[in-house]
């Protein structure tokens, strides 16, 4: 028996072709203990991310079927669905008549968010300030915001009786 993981990745945009992924976020519950494992930039590579994925048997993401997935096989070759079943939470939403990505179906079933001033696009601008400017409160502003996500995900899941 393995355990529960939630996915989030971030990236500098949404094509495989022309963008890369910065931040893999992963919240892994280990029997009675949690916690968030995020690689970062250049520790982003197929050991580190199946490493990581150590013990996995269900993978939860939001949108990540189309997605974080693809993204991830793409940039990695590695198909995570192939060491984990994988479950992408936004078809359950939807099933529910819940819409508007994983921030709007946070506000209408009322999961609170500290970072409510980012959103994909300023990710992306807080990675280039820091990888530009080497600028460490952006950076910890993006692992926050990933951490977030990964952490919310588990708390949706619970909120749909998943």
């Amino acid at each position: 028996m393995g355990y529960n993981a939630y996915l989030d990745i971030e990236t500098t945009g949404l094509s495989t072709a022309a963008s890369r992924l910065t931040v893999i976020g992963i919240y892994k519950e280990d029997g009675g203990d949690a916690g968030v494992i995020q690689l970062v930039g250049d520790e982003i590579g197929p050991s580190t991310l199946l490493q990581a994925m150590d013990g996995v048997s269900m993978l939860y993401t939001y949108n990540g079927a189309r997605f974080d997935l693809p993204f991830i096989k793409a940039k990695l070759d590695v198909d995570l669905k192939e060491c984990c079943r994988h479950s992408d939470l936004m078809y359950a939403c939807w099933k529910r008549k819940l819409y508007g990505g994983l921030k709007g179906v946070e506000r209408q079933l009322g999961i609170e968010r500290k970072l409510t001033d980012v959103d994909g696009w300023v990710a992306v601008q807080l990675w280039y300030r820091y990888e530009n400017d080497g600028d460490r409160d952006s950076l910890e502003k993006l692992l926050q915001y990933n951490e977030e996500d990964v952490v919310n995900l588990r708390v949706l899941r619970e909120r749909l009786s998943i």
